[in-house]
């Protein structure tokens, strides 16, 4: 008698929890390239030849240190479509005493795991995620009671808890954060890092041809991948970015720039999100970076806040909110989601630039996601489902639990605050100051009004004239209020005019 261990394509780590009691004279691993997940959403085409690669790399790994590995490849004539018709026909083949799996990350799965018990009346055991630092009972446990759930106080925590970047029992350097160090925009002509490159081996090649064939009609560019597929080449991205960006991370991370996502970001989060990479690895590795010296704190602290602090937070607050989170829609935003995003048409720079890095990188950075492209989502009131399985589909780094409450509660604000004290609204003027995308655009950002404004600038005050009933009394709102209600009233009705026929246009997808 054995057991089977089912491994997902985003658990791709020996440390695994559910390896932990392996016995490799009788167990078995079960790992297959599910068609069921990979079309659910049509994911980006570089997402699937990622995740298909990293699996097929890991079962190699696997079976060269001992674990006896069954893997079904996706075009397999005993791929039975789904997980569970998988793991069903495995069972008939084999006599085992129980099922193992780890938690799985997205609550749709769960669900499914959760039946398996009674439907193939035998034992499942499903082990604790330890892809993450913070179980979920610390959060929830944190959680309970309180009337507002910011990141930043579960953030110093999980600072106490696990002793990062402190000196004794206060933060290194005197502050929890230094955010306010990192908003620079780029000067001219800024000496920017190339990224790390890594050629597809034979492997990755044998699943671009599969995925360029079986997935032709999926969103993205297939072309130029360049992503790491295992854990060697991950550490050394990793270690590429500790070396040689990180220094100039913290003071950039927020800026933009045309023709180059990849600036000085770490370009990790896919390699963490199917366990390539640990958390705890990435952290000590930034920490020590600081405390060698070779990098100011405002980086290293900037950096380890995203994974210790939001990575970390983000997973929490998507178990402890879910399922009602994926139906909230607060400001009942109902509007369609425009061409544009699928093709990058459109007379707005800034929109074009960023939708065209993800169809060619399946990448882009948060300040891209959050206050260009959710930005425009926000104001224009896009209906969340609707951008929410965008989301999912386009990034590689894209799962559920980030991706939910990433996009419904800090870009949407469709959970009514639980997540951002205010809406992440902006105008113009905030995606000229933080990048150069404005200079290349037919619009004017300095317009307000007329055909050649940018139309960030009045969706902006439309969206908070049709909103100002659930958004007035915000605290953090009063003072854009108060300049609301004092504006011209002749100009103001002019850039709620340019507004609705914006959105008009928008509801006609003609061009924008």
């Amino acid at each position: 008698m054995s057991q089977l261990v089912v491994i997902l394509g985003d658990h791709l780590n020996t440390k695994i929890s559910s390896l932990a009691n392996f016995n490799k004279e009788t167990d078995k691993v079960l790992m297959s390239e599910v068609k069921e997940e990979a079309t659910y959403v049509k994911h980006h085409k570089k997402k699937i030849a990622f995740v298909f690669s990293a699996m097929r790399h890991f079962s190699t790994e696997l079976q060269n240190h001992g674990f006896a590995t069954i893997y079904v490849k996706y075009d397999a004539a005993d791929n039975h479509g789904c997980l569970f018709e998988q793991v069903k026909h495995t069972c008939s083949l084999h006599t085992f005493k129980s099922i193992t799996i780890m938690h799985p990350g997205e609550y749709r799965l769960l669900e499914e795991v959760m039946t398996w018990e009674s439907k193939l009346n035998i034992t499942v055991n499903i082990t604790p995620d330890n892809r993450f630092i913070a179980t979920q009972t610390f959060f929830s446990d944190w959680a309970d009671g309180r009337k507002q759930y910011r990141m930043e106080f579960f953030y110093r925590e999980m600072r106490k808890q696990t002793n990062v970047l402190m000196d004794d029992k206060q933060p290194m350097g005197g502050k929890w954060n230094y955010d306010a160090d990192n908003r620079k925009p780029f000067g001219k002509n800024p000496d920017i890092p190339s990224r790390t490159l890594l050629a597809p081996d034979a492997i990755t090649n044998e699943v671009l041809t599969l995925v360029e064939t079986q997935f032709a009609d999926h969103f993205g560019e297939l072309s130029n991948f360049a992503f790491a597929t295992t854990r060697e080449g991950a550490l050394g991205v990793l270690s590429e970015f500790i070396n040689i960006r990180l220094v100039d991370y913290g003071q950039y991370q927020d800026a933009m720039l045309e023709g180059n996502p990849w600036l000085f970001h770490s370009h990790i989060g896919l390699y963490l999100n199917t366990g390539l990479l640990m958390p705890y690895e990435v952290i000590q590795a930034a920490e020590e970076a600081f405390l060698n010296g070779h990098v100011p704190i405002n980086s290293a602290e900037g950096f380890i806040r995203q994974i210790l602090g939001w990575r970390e937070y983000i997973r929490g607050f998507y178990w402890y909110f879910m399922p009602s989170l994926k139906e909230s829609n607060y400001l009942a935003a109902k509007r369609a989601l425009p061409d544009f995003y699928w093709t990058g048409k459109t007379r707005m720079n800034c929109l074009s630039q960023c939708v065209n890095d993800t169809k060619e990188h399946a990448y882009a950075h948060h300040i891209q996601r959050l206050m260009v492209l959710g930005n425009f989502a926000l104001l224009t009131g896009i209906e969340p489902k609707a951008i929410n399985e965008w989301y999912l589909i386009v990034y590689a780094d894209a799962y559920e639990w980030v991706e939910l409450p990433n996009v419904s509660s800090m870009v949407l604000f469709a959970d009514a605050g639980n997540l951002a004290s205010k809406p992440y609204a902006a105008s113009g003027s905030y995606i000229n100051k933080m990048s150069n995308y404005c200079k290349s655009c037919d619009y004017s950002v300095k317009e307000k009004t007329g055909p050649q404004a940018c139309p960030f600038n009045y969706l902006y005050w439309h969206f908070l004239h049709r909103h100002q009933d659930k958004l007035r009394s915000n605290p953090r709102m009063g003072m854009i209020y108060s300049t609301m209600s004092k504006m011209d009233q002749t100009k103001f009705s002019h850039m709620l005019d340019d507004a609705d026929t914006f959105l008009l246009k928008l509801e006609n997808n003609e061009e924008i």
